[in-house]
């Protein structure tokens, strides 16, 4: 009987492998792995004479490589031996000369700029560039405020000119008026 309603079941089915049957496991592998081997060292010896035209002209060397190369087929995972895919993504390491840095390290001296920060230089350029140009009046812009101070300038001079005419033309009616007041006032005494 258990205590209530609540029953554990952890631990109650343990199954450990046997240190025996590990072993075969082990050496049932290691056995498949050798057979793959051998069949990839078989099918490339065999394209090996295809391609050589059935001449046995190969030196140590040649073998060799055909190993290297069994080596490298068996340590490829899934169908990466099927398939040949070069990744455009993938980056290599390259293992470069110290002469190669510092030759990389005086040539970069001057570090690239971000298409951000180059828009902005450019705007910067242009803005002065056209200051450049509309302070010696050759942008249309210029041109055109240019005219528009000419007239303005005409029309300021033409409105002085009539206040001072204005100005006159008072002060000689005032004149007149004072003349006449002389007179009127000259005779009535």
């Amino acid at each position: 009987m258990g205590r209530g309603k609540f029953i554990n079941h952890k631990g109650r089915n343990r199954h450990f492998t046997n240190p025996e049957e590990l072993e075969e496991q082990r050496r049932q592998e290691e056995e498949k792995r050798k057979l793959r081997q051998n069949k990839v060292s078989d099918t490339s010896s065999d394209e090996e004479d295809e391609a050589a035209g059935g001449k046995n002209d190969e030196s140590d060397s040649d073998d060799s490589d055909s190993k290297s190369e069994s080596d490298t087929e068996s340590k490829a995972k899934g169908v990466e031996n099927l398939i040949q895919v070069e990744n455009p993504n993938r980056v290599q390491k390259k293992a470069k000369k110290l002469s190669q840095l510092n030759e990389a390290l005086a040539n970069a001296s001057k570090p690239e700029l971000s298409r951000r920060e180059r828009e902005q230089l450019e705007k910067e350029r242009a803005k002065a560039n056209y200051q450049k140009l509309h302070a010696a009046g050759k942008t249309d812009q210029a041109r055109a405020d240019l005219a528009r101070l000419a007239i303005i300038k005409q029309q300021r001079e033409e409105a002085a000119k009539k206040r001072e005419d204005e100005k006159k033309a008072k002060e000689m009616a005032a004149q007149k008026q004072k003349e006449m007041t002389q007179k009127a006032l000259g005779k009535r005494t």
